[in-house]
């Protein structure tokens, strides 16, 4: 029964999220049913169009929804499960490729630091044994990751003070 509960409230937690956000999906289903390995609970989000970019903006509040498991969390009972370990993965993955990726931090400059090696059909892949930078460098891309990270987290927990009653009756 309190599993349950501490899935219920993380679902929740991404749901409210979601919906106090301009421009995110709007949240199609939620589910506390474990389904398959690793997944005690589904938030679903359906697009209302197809589209293929996204601002920095629109990445943040990814983010911050991702982040609203966990937030609800820490509200509701004082610390975090290992229940939002896949949300953290893809919170984590898109900080990081806004940094190497797609130049959207201002501090380190449009730059692509990500190297990629293209094949014989022309994809690239992500050359993981290899960087073209710096120590110091390395360690300001670490930085912005995380500080797009704790204030994606900051986000989520600020929208759901302001939506604690919610967060409860839910």
């Amino acid at each position: 029964p309190h599993e349950r509960q501490v899935v219920a409230y993380h679902e929740m937690g991404h749901a409210l999220v979601a919906m106090a956000l301009p421009g995110m999906d709007p949240v199609h289903k939620i589910s506390i049913i474990p389904r398959g390995i690793g997944a005690l609970g589904y938030t679903i989000q359906r697009p209302t169009e197809e589209r293929f970019l996204m601002t920095a903006r629109e990445l943040d509040h990814k983010m911050a929804v991702l982040y609203g498991g966990r937030a609800a969390e820490m509200l509701v009972f004082g610390e975090i499960s290992t229940g939002g370990a896949d949300d953290l993965r893809k919170i984590t993955d898109i900080a990081r490729g806004m940094v190497l990726r797609y130049g959207m931090v201002e501090k380190l400059g449009q730059v692509a630091y990500e190297q990629t090696r293209r094949s014989f059909l022309g994809e690239g892949t992500p050359d993981i044994g290899s960087k073209a930078y710096s120590e110091e460098t390395a360690r300001e891309i670490d930085c912005a990751v995380r500080e797009l990270t704790t204030a994606a987290r900051e986000k989520a927990l600020a929208i759901l003070r302001i939506n604690r009653t919610k967060l409860e009756q839910g």
